[in-house]
């Protein structure tokens, strides 16, 4: 998993790249303009590429980046040459995708928690747990998969409602911040015919702008 954010105006020229959720005891590394940042173990959670500018062209970006497989190797030759491992893997998999409700249970411990087989790309059946008043069987919605980060800089990662696993988010279109989008909780239901379960959902795109207008 990679998730990469980069906002000049708000951060400086400074390239963020997760890899894993924070955990309470973290190890920092700083060498030169990048800082290392790894679990209790060791693992890797997250590398700091300040002056970033210099190594990526990131010019036009203000929020999350998908980093190409080239850039990405940019950043690995960075941090071998500082002596830390080349360790970062690209990630281009879409992570917001039309999804299809299967199936609905409700959930054991709450009155108001779903828990939901719901269909992405390649045909994979993700459990998600919602607590969106309308959820049903039958609908189509667009999926924030794991990795993914929504314009509040909320990141999904996998977790667990009530005890119950939940690997991505039904979202609304207050959360992916669409225009004329109801300020109110709910899953953004979209048309059947609007696009083939799966599909990327690019919300700048025309026909995501155009959902409430």
């Amino acid at each position: 998993m990679l998730i990469a954010s980069y906002n000049r105006a708000a951060m400086g020229d400074m390239l963020v790249v997760l890899t894993a959720p924070a955990t309470e005891q973290k190890i920092i590394k700083q060498k030169g303009n990048v800082t290392r940042i790894e679990d209790g173990a060791g693992q890797l959670i997250g590398v700091n590429f300040a002056e970033a500018s210099t190594l990526l062209d990131l010019s036009g970006i203000a929020g999350p980046v998908v980093l190409s497989t080239e850039q990405v190797a940019t950043l690995n030759e960075t941090m071998i040459s500082l002596d830390f491992p080349g360790d970062l893997v690209a990630d281009p998999e879409p992570k917001f995708v039309i999804g299809y409700v299967e199936s609905m249970t409700p959930h054991p411990d709450s009155d108001h928690l779903q828990i939901t087989t719901t269909v992405i790309d390649n045909d994979q059946r993700l459990q998600i747990v919602s607590g969106s008043p309308n959820m049903a069987v039958g609908i189509t919605v667009v999926v924030a998969k794991v990795g993914a980060m929504m314009p509040s800089g909320l990141i999904i990662w996998p977790g667990e409602l009530r005890g119950i696993p939940s690997n991505g988010m039904i979202v609304s279109g207050r959360e992916l911040n669409l225009p004329n989008a109801p300020q109110v909780p709910g899953a953004m239901i979209l048309p059947a015919d609007f696009a083939v379960v799966g599909t990327p959902f690019d919300r700048m795109s025309a026909s995501a702008q155009a959902i409430f207008n």
